[in-house]
Parts: C-alpha cells; structure tokens; sequence
C-alpha cells in the first residue's frame, strides 16, 4: 500500500481540498475529508464537453454519457455486473451530466465501498463496449429527450439565445445537441470522442466524504495507475468567437399563454478577474423581493418572474437576464425597464448597503453549495469545468474583496448594447 501511495506527488492544497497528480499518467486527484456521516462521493470530470464535439456531430458528449452506462469490458449485462446493478446493491446513488466543457459521473455511497465506485470509474474510463446495437436503442431515448427540451418555452428561449449569441463558437450549440445529428448518431462517431478526451491526463477524479487518505491514494493508483496518458495532443475543435460589434435580436413564437424576454450579455471566461464583479453585479439585480430587477419590474406589475444567471465557463460566455411579462404587458415596456435598470447602475453605482446585502446572500449560498458530500463534489466539478478547483475554495474570499466601484465598472463595461442579444418569445 504504500508503494502505491508513493505513486501520487502532492501539488497543492486550499481551503480544506488537497490536490495530488499520480505521476504514471498525470491523473489529477482531489481529496476533500468531511466526516459528518459515513458517506463518500465520487465524481470524475473529463474536461471536455459538448463545445468540443466538433463541428456537424453536436450532441456526440452527452450521447457519450449515456454510452458510459450500458457496458465495459468487466461491468455490463451480460455477466449480471451491469454499472446500475452493482452500485445499487450496495445503496448507491449514481448518475453523470454532461455541459458545454465537461462531463461528469458520480456516486455517492456507504465509505467501505469507496474502492468499487474507484474500480467502476477506473474501467470505463478506457474499457467502454460503445456497442452499435446499444448505439442504435439510444438514439430513441435521447430524440425523446430534446423533445422534451423543446417542449419546455423558457429553455427554448434559452438555447436559441446562444445560438444567435455565437455565431462561430460551439457553446452556441445545444448541448443535447440537435435532432438531425442524433438521428444519425454511430458508434464510430462515440468511439472517436471516447479516444479523445477519456484519458486520466484530462480528468479529476474527487474523493469527498468520510475516508481514509492513505487508503484512498492507495486504491486510487491500483485503479487508474495501468491506464496510460492520452496518446496524442487533446482534440480541440472550438473555433473563436469573433467580437462582436451590433445587438442581436430574435423572436421566438410558441404555443404557450405568456410572453418573456432574455438578454444576453457577453461576459469574459470565468478565471478572468471581472468575474467576481460580476457575480456580485448579477446579485444586486436579481437577489429575491430586494433585487433591483424585483422592485423595478415585478413590484411595477410589469412582470411575474425575473431571474440573473451565468454559467461558469472556460471561455466568454453570457450573463443573462430573464424575465416572464404579466399578463397585457408588452416586450417594449419591459425590455425598456431592464435597460433603465442597467443604465442606472451604470450611471449612479450601486450602494454600500446593496453591495452587504448581495454578499451575506453569496455566502449563504456557497454555505448551502457545500453542505454533504455530493452538493461540495457538484461545486467542485464546475470549478474544474471553469478552469481551476480553487474558484471552489477562493469563492467567499474574491466575493469579499468587489467593491461598490468594481460592481459599476463591470456594469460599463460588459453590459452594452453592442455585446447584448435580445430574445422575445410570443404566444402564437
């Protein structure tokens, strides 16, 4: 065991989380110990996602994902050792989703059984079966489900804001990806993205829980250490964005009984050093009754939902600002009011007392964000998806540090009319 710990150098350790790399293969480890109850998840991140699918095969990832659970070489159907049936007997929760720059699967179960989620994980990394016939059952489930995505107004709305948004580059393609392309999926096609992004050089493997560290290290270079580095440079298929200069519009026409409006804004990759301002910006607008977007909108009757969000990513993305139109209300009046909003903030600041109020509700939120196992592995695998595990452990600390004149600066300079798309959606 301990020759098999030796395997793994320690690089780094930040508010409670120690990174390892195990150096066979350059697999990155993450140990974070939070023995409130006997219970450890496990989350692997492959840093790939469906904006690196390629172009003309979008939805390949997330097909992948599915792919991950229907059989490798030692856990499938046919030896009555499927994934779902060997965790579950043991009292696992299991399941994996997919995003624009990454792909995760986790379990969260009963400490002793660390070892088989490591051994599970370990033999799908490179031992998946990606069979044609489970290909071809596949494809059904997952037309199923971008039906129900389509179905479904505001995430509609939501997608077709990306599209217009990027022009260029994938992350404005859905990550479900689109009918056509799943239609034809193959498992040549799954076999290539599998070849290309599954390898321990492009993952974190996390260990959150109640466990023993040495016995951790140990299993984990009994499992992952035979797999070899990725044998070829990453497969980077992402075109840049070109910048741009003019809004966008759209509007989007459904069989639904309200109206609402999204703007979009761009917004710089989340290890940029604005993203702090940013988020603090997006709390002040949207955060409960006291939001500026609240009071303005819905406590005027103009609206009868409004909400602020941004996805952490590795590159430029978008902040963006929602909101559900009351009944007899126009898309002008509203989208009107938000720009007054912005442009108030843009004009006049933001006050001390909006700026305590944003951050006690930021951190009551990363509070919630690491309470049990699994909600600290879901933030931490975003981190990672983002860039960097430590925007999990420095989160509260760069929070603190915005002020009042960082929050107006990035109001200035990331919402503008030339970086914004604007989508309304109308009932037929």
């Amino acid at each position: 065991m301990e020759s098999e710990r030796h395997d793994f150098e320690a690089i780094d350790s930040s508010g409670g989380v120690d990174e390892f790399r195990l150096k066979r293969n350059g697999l990155q480890l993450l140990l974070y110990r939070e023995a409130t109850a006997p219970v450890v998840t496990v989350i692997v991140t492959y840093r790939a996602g469906s904006a690196d699918e390629g172009s003309g095969r979008t939805g390949g990832m997330h097909f992948l994902e599915h792919m991950m659970f229907k059989g490798t070489r030692r856990f499938n159907r046919g030896r009555g050792t499927s994934v779902f049936d060997v965790l579950q007997r043991v009292g696992a929760q299991l399941n994996a989703t997919t995003s624009k720059d990454r792909t995760n699967y986790y379990e969260v179960l009963p400490s002793e059984y660390v070892g088989l989620a490591l051994d599970i994980e370990a033999d799908r990394m490179r031992g998946a079966l990606l069979l044609p016939d489970d290909v071809e059952s596949e494809i059904t489930v997952i037309l199923n489900e971008i039906d129900r995505a389509e179905n479904e107004p505001l995430g509609n709305l939501y997608r077709s804001l990306w599209k217009t948004a990027y022009s260029e580059h994938p992350y404005g393609n859905p990550t479900l990806g689109s009918a056509e392309h799943v239609a034809l999926m193959t498992s040549d096609t799954l076999r290539a993205l599998y070849d290309s992004h599954y390898w321990p050089d492009r993952t974190t493997l996390a260990v959150i829980g109640d466990f023993d560290t040495e016995e951790v290290l140990s299993l984990a270079a009994r499992h992952f250490g035979c797999i070899p580095a990725a044998p070829a440079k990453a497969y980077r298929t992402r075109t840049e964005e070109p910048g741009q200069a003019r809004e966008r519009r759209l509007q989007t026409s459904l069989s639904v009984q309200f109206a609402a409006i999204m703007v979009g804004f761009k917004t710089p990759a989340t290890l940029h050093p604005d993203t702090p301002s940013l988020d603090v910006l997006a709390g002040i607008m949207a955060s409960g009754k006291t939001g500026r977007l609240y009071r303005h909108l819905t406590d005027r009757g103009l609206t009868t939902h409004v909400s602020v969000g941004a996805q952490a990513l590795r590159e430029p993305g978008l902040l963006t600002i929602s909101a559900v139109l009351t009944p007899g209300r126009t898309h002008e009046e509203v989208e009107t009011a938000i720009m007054e909003i912005i442009a108030a903030i843009q004009n006049d600041g933001v006050t001390e007392e909006e700026l305590q109020r944003t951050r006690n509700q930021i951190r009551a939120l990363e509070a919630f964000g690491r309470d049990g196992s699994y909600a600290i592995a879901a933030s931490l695998s975003e981190a990672i998806s983002a860039g960097d595990w430590r925007l999990f452990t420095t989160f509260r600390e760069r929070i603190e540090q915005v002020t009042a004149d960082d929050v107006r600066e990035a109001a200035c300079t990331y919402l503008t009319e030339m970086t914004r798309t604007i989508a309304w959606l109308t009932p037929e």
